[in-house]
């Protein structure tokens, strides 16, 4: 189960200034929106500073520290770079970050559901992330869809009335049975979604919120096509990225997965986040 510590500026402010002195000057201003994850103030012009909200983020900033400056160099967008790992103290029991600070606007469908330009950038940043050598990184093996099954089902009952079931397990029964990633374990983000991605001038320019990266299969990337993309565009993304029919299939799966879990657990309090995965949920059952 998870637990939520009670998360404000004031205990914000004292993590900081104890153990990041040299900052205690700056203004710390909270930062919305958040994510369901992690509480975010802005330090500073050029700092930010992640809390997590939960026990399961609370691997993302040592995760992030150690794997994107390694990763980052062979990237054509930007990523975070972590300047400080806190620890725990004042009663918060999980380990913070503080990241040099993004400019720019987190993606919305509105803007750039339609752009074959954004769909090729983002095929070229997993095309990137994919070809970076994964040597020996077992401690970050993904696990495969069907440890999800039990509770995609329990979610696709739990929704009926808001999808179409029988659409939903037909998608379901098809991912799961679709053959298995042949080749050798890539690196994924993980979580790439709209709301993990900035753009500058309308044009892509980040990525963020690397907590679930891992190496394994490349699909579950592909959620990225149905949370951000139109019908056409997810044309133009597929033939960039080059992506065969048993990945497409099951990334469709790792889509649907995704968005139930997500709409289970957020959408009755959270009118975003049921917008969000709702979509996500009718174009991966669209394709």
């Amino acid at each position: 189960m998870k637990t939520t510590p009670v998360i404000d500026i004031a205990l914000a402010r004292r993590l900081i200034d104890t153990q990041f002195p040299q900052w205690a000057g700056l203004p710390l201003l909270p930062y919305a929106p958040a994510g369901s994850d992690h509480v975010i103030y802005r330090l500073g012009e050029n700092l930010s500073v992640r809390l997590p909200r939960h026990d399961g983020a609370i691997e993302q900033a040592p995760k992030e520290a150690e794997w994107l400056p390694r990763l980052a160099p062979h990237l054509p967008l930007a990523v975070p770079t972590l300047v400080g790992v806190g620890t725990a103290d004042f009663g918060y029991p999980w380990p913070w970050a503080v990241s040099r600070w993004l400019d720019g606007e987190v993606a919305t469908v509105d803007a750039l559901s339609g752009s074959h330009e954004a769909a090729v950038a983002l095929a070229g940043f997993l095309t990137a992330l994919h070809r970076i050598d994964a040597g020996t990184t077992e401690d970050l093996t993904g696990r495969p869809l069907a440890t999800r099954d039990k509770a995609t089902r329990l979610a696709i009952a739990k929704v009926g009335d808001a999808f179409d079931t029988a659409a939903m397990t037909d998608l379901w029964d098809t991912a799961l049975a679709a053959p298995g990633w042949g080749g050798p374990p890539v690196w994924f983000h993980g979580d790439f979604h709209t709301g993990n991605l900035l753009t500058t001038n309308g044009r892509l320019s980040a990525v963020l919120d690397f907590g679930e990266l891992g190496v394994g299969d490349p699909a579950r990337d592909l959620i990225i096509a149905f949370t951000l993309m139109s019908a056409e565009t997810r044309v133009t993304f597929r033939a960039a990225l080059d992506v065969d029919d048993a990945t497409w299939t099951r990334g469709r799966g790792w889509a649907l997965a995704t968005g139930l879990n997500a709409y289970v657990s957020y959408a009755a309090v959270n009118p975003h986040v049921a917008a969000q995965t709702t979509r996500q949920i009718t174009q991966a059952l669209l394709g």
